[in-house]
């Protein structure tokens, strides 16, 4: 059996007549809450964390606590929609779901006809990380696999640093999260927990250890640790080559475990010899004495553990950075100890068979895949076919692409066939053609798995939709039998899509129970490689090293981090939310201000050569000399007509195609 129920809670108890329905948040964060909503009267009128989730106990974050405006909020959009002014005028009518459906089936089925299925792309985004409704599962990919659509490639999130660690490890999975609390040394390497997946704190503090945060900006997270340390963005792979060199140079590598457990020492530790602290220094920006005596404490400390995040990998480097990561817990042997090792996702550790989902097996022929972060180049550039009809899933690419002004100008061509299924208004819907009325997570049947802990979590729908609002499923469901399309598959309830991804596991006991614990891999999945033959014959450097950023030169290194009052771009039009995130700020240390003649409070143009937004100066030390910071999720339409993924370059990180919204330089001037 891969997991073992943990709770034996059912599904629907009853207290004071009210009914309380579990379930789980469906937000890329990786802490997939498990929830609880209560029901009065067939509406959900309450929502709380699932106290008896171990993770979870009881806590959502400052976001999802307010979860229940957005279902019920005066802007959610409840019918189908045309488009009846310009793109991007945000102009609609309202129209039933036969004629929606009747309008994409017959554009659909002319571009079919004169271009070819690949002429069709399913965007999915990360607005829900469900496996029935959500990116997990890509929703809709039996259909869109019949037409011989194009496929989609969601590289906008972690996909150069789970590549870099499956080049050590062999899997992409690392240690128990739960584990921390073991721990005597945590370096918490480019995550702000405190913003973006909180529960793990509770961990880290039941653990006692000595706290180091290592990021360009001081968070909500440093200020509660014991040391941070501030390197240049994209230098995190420099800075960990030369902590490794202050451990060997100590002799504190655990050489048993490298005997029994690696492959390429030898060539490894050259490696690292070329990483003196002194050169270290020079590359990172952090001095040589912190970095000694960080190496010296990571020598002599055991177990010592590594949470590093989404956001340290989005440059050009990315990549690279995990693969020395994951090598440093081999070296001093952690990989070995309760307590020690690396986590960035448990996503590796989910043995489910999305393949059942997907059914790849319907397609007709190979087809091509198009890179989610590459949306305003195959919009503009791509004509072998070109992009005809664009379906966007789950998603805002105004909102969270690279290079806004390009994006805006792909969705903008008249010949775009282009359909939304969205809840709200956002800056994408603006140039749909039709807009699909979509369900919200207490509405509907979904499975979550978190990529911060262990545990597959049932989402049981609580209440009716509003309006006529359709689930994802239920959405492409219909499409298909407009389209004609015979293929039983095409048809599966969501109990059933269920049942298949869940094949092997107890789905009445998850379902009545809520979660279940499943049992991680092994870490690493074989002997860990220093050197990396499938790295070599990728075309990669068999040896992990350091890859400096690709935007270099002139101006300040732009990060662009999560805010603490939204998810992506999610909430982003929450009146509360936004009220509390305040104005688009940018935060420059004194010097970078002075130099440019910026006071604090001061009206400001963030700019480069491929776009500029505007915001509000802050300044303060909470950024080292020659970086900005801001933050990611807001909307276009609320500040100016533009964001701060205007700056943002369309380019591919090392591996994987990742996105490299920090690996961006900008200059900053008074407005």
């Amino acid at each position: 059996m891969p997991g073992t129920p943990v709770s034996t809670r059912a599904i629907h108890p009853t207290y004071d007549g009210l009914v309380k329905v579990l379930g789980a948040c469906p937000l890329d964060c990786p802490d997939a809450c498990s929830w609880v909503v209560t029901v009065e009267d067939g509406v959900a009128t309450g929502l709380r964390g699932n106290k008896e989730h171990p993770v979870t106990r009881g806590a959502l974050c400052v976001k999802v606590n307010r979860y229940l405006e957005q279902v019920g909020a005066p802007g959610r959009l409840r019918y189908p929609m045309r488009r009846v002014g310009p793109k991007g005028s945000g102009q609609f009518e309202r129209i039933s779901w036969d004629a929606a459906l009747d309008e994409i089936t017959t554009r659909v089925t002319g571009i079919i006809d004169e271009f070819g299925g690949e002429a069709i792309w399913p965007f999915h985004g990360t607005g829900s990380l469900g496996y029935l409704q959500g990116l997990e599962g890509f929703p809709g990919r039996r259909m869109f696999n019949l037409l011989g659509a194009s496929h989609h490639a969601p590289t906008i999130c972690s996909v150069a640093g789970g590549a870099g660690l499956r080049y050590t490890l062999g899997t992409s999975g690392g240690m128990d999260p739960e584990d921390f609390a073991q721990s005597k040394l945590i370096l918490l390497w480019g995550t702000n927990p405190l913003t973006s997946g909180h529960h793990l704190w509770k961990f880290v503090q039941d653990s006692g250890a000595y706290l180091v945060s290592i990021d360009p900006v001081r968070t909500r997270t440093s200020e509660r640790c014991d040391e941070h340390i501030a390197p240049l963005p994209g230098t995190d792979a420099a800075l960990a080559l030369g902590l490794l060199h202050v451990i060997v140079s100590l002799g504190a590598q655990d050489e048993q475990f490298i005997a029994e457990h690696t492959e390429g020492w030898p060539e490894f530790r050259d490696r690292i010899a070329e990483f003196t602290p002194e050169r270290t220094a020079a590359i990172t920006g952090v001095p040589r004495d912190r970095i000694v005596a960080l190496g010296e404490r990571i020598a002599r400390t055991r177990p010592t553990a590594i949470r590093a995040s989404q956001g340290m990998q989005r440059h050009a480097g990315g990549g690279m950075a995990l693969r020395v990561l994951a090598c440093l817990p081999g070296v001093t042997g952690d990989w070995a100890i309760p307590g020690g090792g690396l986590h960035y996702s448990t996503s590796g550790h989910f043995e489910l068979d999305v393949a059942a989902l997907t059914r790849d097996d319907l397609l007709p022929h190979p087809v091509r895949t198009l890179s989610m972060t590459r949306l305003g180049e195959a919009l503009l550039e791509t004509d072998e076919p070109p992009v005809k009809a664009l379906f966007v899933i789950g998603a805002n690419p105004v909102g969270s692409n690279p290079d806004q002004r390009r994006v805006i100008e792909g969705l903008s061509r008249e010949d775009l066939f282009t359909v939304v299924l969205e809840h709200f208004d956002t800056d994408t819907v603006d140039y749909a053609d039709i807009v699909l009325p979509a369900t919200m997570q207490p509405e509907h049947l979904d499975v979550l798995a978190g990529y911060g802990h262990l545990y597959l979590i049932w989402n049981e729908p609580a209440v009716a939709p509003p309006g006529e609002c359709l689930s994802t499923t239920e959405t492409f469901r219909r499409l298909s039998q407009r389209l004609g399309l015979t293929e039983p598959a095409l048809y599966d309830s969501d109990e059933e899509l269920a049942a298949q991804l869940l094949k092997g596991y107890d789905l009445d006991r998850l379902r009545a129970d809520g979660f279940l614990k499943v049992q991680a891999g092994p870490v690493p999945a074989g002997k860990l490689q220093f050197v990396s033959t499938r790295a070599q014959s990728a075309g990669h450097d068999p040896l992990p090293d350091y890859t400096p950023p690709a935007d270099s030169g002139d101006g300040l290194v732009l990060i662009s981090a999560a805010s603490h009052y939204f998810l992506n771009s999610t909430f982003g039009s929450n009146p509360e939310l936004r009220r509390r995130a305040g104005e688009s700020s940018i935060t420059l240390h004194p010097d970078d201000a002075a130099a440019r003649g910026i006071a604090d409070g001061a009206a400001v143009v963030v700019s480069n050569d491929r776009g500029s937004f505007e915001a509000v100066a802050e300044i303060s030390d909470r950024v080292r000399p020659g970086v900005a910071g801001t933050t990611k999720g807001r909307w276009a339409k609320f500040t100016g007509g533009a964001t701060v993924n205007a700056t943002i370059a369309e380019r591919d990180a090392d591996y994987g195609g990742g996105a490299v919204f920090h690996d961006n330089r900008v200059e900053v001037r008074p407005r």
